[in-house]
């Protein structure tokens, strides 16, 4: 069996790690935040949503530039730019401002993940694509349990100002991380014109969309909902991440083995239920059956999902076709984000995660229709190895 746990694999997913913490230390404490400066529900979905509508503008321009110069100027560029976006939120006074530097931050997590994300799967070996997948978005699942619980922490005995600071630490640290890493890359051939979308993927971010929306809805207002019923909403990511990292992994080698649509689909189904429990919960006992039901639901779809695009995805267009669905990630967040901050102002949070259950479902229905065509294009390219390289084929570093 090939190996996985290679140093570019080890460094990237740790460099992943600490950018993703830092990331989702704004999650729990960001509304609270607009909050005090006098925000408005409608507000704080407006500004969440903002930074995920930048980076679904820049992706797939991002998408294509990655097949043609490489991963790392992106990586480097990205996270530099990350953390000057983290640094300046101590210096914000107003909403508008505010909602500026979240467009900043939308394009530098563009620039960052999207080449993150290209750069993992070019050292997995498709033999190993769900595990390896797995275990990637495992660094992303441990960020949701330290993250917000950490965010909330120094909120709570220090300042808004050490947050930002912290997270500017952090984000160094991917930084350096990332920045020893070997990124092995096969340039796109010939002078074809560049395209910002991968045709073959959109059934698969038409699905990732709808699902995305209602993680726009637990990230962002999951920590309101949970303080207007006193429960501490650290207890629901906390509980979230712990059920992610168990199930990842183990989602992961099921997918390899017998296919994404025996993963996607039953966990739809569970995301589904997380949501209507959500909808119905009036105390912590509800908050952390949701939480489990999600990160079972959610964080088994997610993975199999991105092995599906590499799937379908040529090996030169594996920028792009990872730009396509990670736009379709911070589309989904991004506007479901800024319509669910109006349903919560003009209707309740019940309604807010039954229309999220609501989406989910139609996740469900749209890949469904488009699965055979997955596992079809899984038996064409079996026995290929389109992501991984051999030793010697790390001689064209970017």
């Amino acid at each position: 069996m090939e190996r996985l746990w290679t140093k570019p694999f080890i460094l990237m997913t740790a460099g992943n790690l600490f950018l993703f913490v830092a990331f989702y230390m704004l999650y729990p404490t960001l509304p609270s935040f607009i909050k005090q400066m006098g925000g408005s529900e409608s507000q704080v979905g407006l500004a969440m949503g903002t930074f995920a509508l930048s980076a679904v503008i820049f992706r797939p321009l991002v998408g294509g530039l990655l097949d043609r110069f490489g991963r790392r100027p992106f990586i480097v560029s990205g996270l530099l730019l990350f953390t000057f976006a983290m640094y300046m939120y101590g210096w914000v006074g107003g909403i508008v401002v505010l909602i500026g530097l979240r467009i900043l931050h939308g394009l530098s997590w563009a620039l960052s993940t999207t080449a993150m994300i290209t750069s993992i799967t070019d050292t997995i070996p498709a033999a190993r694509r769900g595990e390896g997948m797995g275990w990637f978005s495992t660094s992303m699942t441990l960020a949701m349990a330290i993250g917000p619980m950490f965010g909330i922490w120094v909120t709570q005995n220090h300042s808004y100002s050490t947050l930002f600071l912290f997270a500017v630490g952090l984000s160094v640290v991917a930084l350096l991380l990332t920045f020893g890493a070997k990124m092995p890359f096969r340039p796109q051939t010939g002078t074809r014109k560049m395209e910002l979308y991968e045709k073959s993927v959109l059934p698969i971010a038409a699905s990732v969309f709808f699902l995305f929306i209602s993680y726009g809805g637990i990230t962002t207002f999951v920590p309101l909902f949970a303080g207007s019923i006193q429960v501490n909403s650290g207890a629901f990511f906390l509980t979230f991440a712990a059920t992610l990292a168990l199930s990842r992994p183990i989602s992961g080698k099921l997918s390899d083995r017998f296919g994404e649509m025996v993963i996607i689909a039953p966990s739809l189904v569970v995301t589904i239920a997380a949501m209507i429990v959500l909808s119905v919960s009036t105390g912590l006992a509800g908050v952390l059956v949701s939480a489990v039901l999600y990160g079972i639901g959610f964080g088994s779809a997610q993975p199999a999902f991105q092995s599906a695009t590499i799937l379908l995805a040529r090996v030169d267009r594996k920028g792009v076709a990872n730009a396509t669905i990670s736009t379709a990630n911070d589309l989904g967040i991004g506007l479901g984000a800024i319509m669910l901050g109006w349903v919560s102002q003009y209707a309740s949070y019940q309604v807010l995660f039954e229309v999220s259950a609501v989406s989910v479902g139609i996740s469900l229905i749209l890949f469904s229709v488009f699965a055979k065509r997955v596992s079809k294009n899984k038996e064409q390219r079996k026995g290929e190895d389109s992501s991984a390289f051999d030793e010697n084929e790390f001689e064209k570093f970017t």
